[in-house]
C-alpha cells in the first residue's frame, strides 16, 4: 500500500473532520462513519488514507476496528505553518492599528457615519482583544 503525504491527507475536509473526531480518544470506525452522510465504505477509504499518511493507527477489537489519532506527523505541518502565523499576527496587528486610528478619528462607532453600527465597535473590540500570539 503506497504511503500518502500528510498534506494530501489533510487536503480533504472529511479527513480533517475524522481527525477532529479522534482528538478526545480512540473511536470505532462505525461510530466515526455515523457522523457523515457518506457511506461506510467511503469513510473507510478516508480512514485508509489517514492510516497511510501515518495520522491514525488502527486497532482491531473483536469485530470492530478502533482508530487512534497519531499527531506526530502534524508537527511537520505545524513547522510549515509557523512562518504564516507570524505573517497573520503582523497583518492583524496592522488592522488593529488602523481600526484604532479610525476610532480615534471618530470613524468607528460614530452613528452618523454611513455603514457604521455597533457591529463596527464590536469588531474593533474583538480585534483589540487578539493577543500577540494571534489567539482571541
Amino acid at each position: 500500500m503506497p504511503s500518502v503525504d500528510v498534506y494530501s491527507a489533510l487536503s480533504n475536509p472529511v479527513r480533517r473532520k475524522l481527525l477532529e473526531g479522534l482528538i478526545a480518544g480512540p473511536r470505532p470506525a462505525g461510530e466515526l462513519a455515523g457522523e457523515f452522510s457518506l457511506s461506510r465504505p467511503a469513510v473507510s477509504e478516508h480512514l485508509a488514507v489517514l492510516r497511510r499518511a501515518g495520522l491514525v493507527s488502527e486497532e482491531p477489537r473483536g469485530r470492530h476496528r478502533y482508530y487512534h489519532l497519531r499527531a506526530e506527523p502534524l508537527a511537520e505541518v505545524g513547522a510549515w505553518l509557523h512562518p504564516f502565523e507570524h505573517y497573520w499576527r503582523a497583518r492583524m496587528g496592522a488592522l488593529r492599528d488602523v481600526l484604532d486610528e479610525l476610532g480615534e478619528a471618530g470613524g468607528v462607532g460614530d452613528d452618523s457615519a454611513p455603514g457604521s453600527t455597533t457591529e463596527n465597535s464590536t469588531a474593533n473590540s474583538n480585534i483589540s482583544n487578539i493577543s500577540e500570539d494571534g489567539t482571541p
